[in-house]
């Protein structure tokens, strides 16, 4: 929990709370069904929580905003985010079953009154956003035919809706279709631990007509 303190010192009391209340349900949970690997659910903080909040310092959403994290998995990053925006709402869709009832009882248990989770594919999913966010998905460009039915016409942030994506590694041929729109942050820039080399977050604007 100190480490998310560390990167975010105005959060209120709640905020804290219900951070700190993630990682005894994250354990209970995982211990059920795997949506974090064994190896890593001792790193929660970093890998998950804090990583998902690297989102938070390149964008700060404005209240309003819709938010849908696809393919969140057990609920990052948009648990995360939903706790660090909580005059946003956010939509969490994933196409496995079992790992979307882990975000939706994560969420219900924490009070979190701005988030929604279905189980389905992002195919599936007709409604509009400004936002999409997602945590290594899939390919960039084989989301970005998926997601685009997805974005609001009407803007209300400082940044175009569009998508965002964390990703690692060497993106350069997944990225190079899109390099003329997108804008790359690289995390280590922002958080000083070492697992953050390498991890970046993708901006993709997406304007519909």
């Amino acid at each position: 929990m100190q480490i998310i303190e560390k990167y975010f010192s105005s959060l209120s009391e709640e905020q804290k709370a219900k951070f700190a209340a993630l990682g005894e349900l994250y354990n209970d949970w995982n211990s059920k069904i795997n949506v974090i690997s064994r190896k890593d659910i001792d790193n929660l903080y970093t890998h998950h929580i804090l990583h998902s909040l690297g989102i938070a310092k390149i964008i700060q959403f404005s209240s309003g905003s819709s938010i849908m994290d696809v393919g969140t998995g057990g609920g990052f990053p948009g648990i995360p985010l939903a706790i660090l925006f909580p005059e946003c709402n956010f939509h969490l869709v994933d196409r496995i079953g079992k790992k979307i009832k882990v975000a939706s009882e994560i969420a219900q248990s924490i009070g979190l009154q701005n988030v929604t989770c279905k189980h389905c594919g992002v195919e599936e999913e007709k409604a509009k956003f400004d936002f999409i966010v997602s945590r290594a998905v899939m390919p960039l460009g084989d989301l970005m035919k998926l997601i685009r039915k997805n974005i609001k016409k009407e803007q209300q942030n400082a940044m175009p809706n569009g998508l965002i994506c964390l990703k690692g590694g060497d993106l350069q041929s997944e990225v190079a279709p899109f390099r003329k729109v997108s804008i790359i942050y690289d995390l280590k820039d922002y958080f000083e631990e070492e697992y953050f080399d390498t991890k970046k977050v993708i901006y993709v604007p997406i304007i519909n007509k």
